[in-house]
């Protein structure tokens, strides 16, 4: 026989005894919630480099949210998150222009910039410029200017900096005047940031990466350049021939000078050698005395006498008393008499 296990007929379903009452109603309510939540996420997390805008019904707060959790109503509220790091915009060539440069958006390419010089000549300039968002002016800059911020302030900013002071220069003078234009640009890049109401973008770097001049400009710079090399070279070699010049004269002074000295000393030698000889003939002069005179003629006369005795045929040398020349006798001839002076 067949069970009925629907004795009563219609809905077989109970729910179970915790979801009736008033606990069944706040778990459904709570689970709703639950539910909501999930599909609404009704917080936010703000990370460290950014900084969150709470907008009420389309109104902005003027207190920032900063970085850590935060809650919020969906549908009524939403929060605009922006970064705060620094951000780069650089001024490169055109087949790079309008590129990012990373996930983030703090890299952003521009075309360089065009301006013109002193004298109208067109001028491409290419640069750097590096900033951040002021955290606590986030809701004003984000209220005022919009997200794109950046092309409202700092991009028109630099551009007409660059203008203003590039025109102040002819084309020839701004490749040695670089350093100097650079720190122009710097210095009112950053004074017109400060200058901007509430202070919203703070001035992080700047670098001038590149001026290019016209072709023409180019081409006379190098014509000057090379000039100024030849008068370099030309001075150079001058300098050079005046140097070995001046080395030639110093090396011939110096063996001028070495003969005079050497000659000095010659003469003080034999200046020195006369004096001692005249000296030493004074001294003998003074030593000869008639009593010396007589001796020597004595001793003279017993050589000539030796002589004679030992040959006969001897030639006679006579010096008789006060006589200046030396007289010799030829024995053999006494007529023939040879005069000599004295030496």
């Amino acid at each position: 026989m067949p069970v009925d296990l629907h004795p009563k007929g219609g809905n077989d379903f109970e729910p179970p005894s915790f979801m009736t009452g008033k606990r069944g109603t706040f778990l459904i309510i709570v689970g709703v919630i639950l539910l909501l939540g999930f599909m609404f996420k009704p917080f936010v997390v703000i990370n460290e480099g950014e900084v969150g805008i709470l907008s009420t019904t389309g109104k902005f707060s003027q207190n920032p949210l900063y970085p850590g959790m935060h809650f919020y109503i969906p549908v009524i509220q939403r929060v605009i998150v922006v970064g705060t790091k620094v951000h780069l915009i650089n001024y490169k060539g055109k087949e790079e222009a309008g590129s990012q440069s990373d996930r983030y958006g703090t890299i952003k390419t521009y075309p360089p910039i065009e301006v013109l010089d002193a004298r109208g000549l067109p001028i491409t300039v290419e640069l750097s410029v590096g900033y951040r968002l002021n955290p606590n002016e986030a809701p004003f800059i984000i209220k005022t200017y919009g997200l794109n911020w950046e092309d409202k302030i700092v991009n028109p900013l630099v551009r007409d900096v660059v203008r203003n002071i590039i025109g102040q220069y002819k084309a020839e003078e701004l490749p040695t005047k670089r350093a100097e234009i650079a720190k122009k640009i710097e210095v009112k890049v950053k004074q017109g940031l400060e200058q901007i109401p509430h202070r919203p973008v703070v001035f992080e770097s700047f670098l001038l990466r590149n001026i290019i001049l016209p072709a023409r400009i180019r081409a006379q710079i190098e014509r000057v350049q090379i000039a100024k090399q030849e008068a370099e070279r030309a001075k150079y070699e001058v300098l050079k021939a005046k140097q070995e010049a001046e080395k030639r004269a110093t090396i011939a002074r110096g063996i001028a000078e070495a003969k005079i000295i050497e000659a000095k000393g010659r003469a003080q030698a034999r200046l020195v050698e006369a004096k001692a000889e005249a000296q030493a003939n004074q001294v003998i002069s003074q030593s000869l005395t008639p009593e010396l005179l007589k001796l020597k003629a004595i001793e003279v006369q017993r050589e000539f006498n030796w002589a004679l005795k030992q040959n006969p045929n001897v030639q006679l040398f006579l010096m008789p008393p006060q006589a200046n020349p030396n007289l010799w006798l030829n024995l053999q001839n006494p007529r023939k008499v040879v005069a000599s002076e004295s030496q």
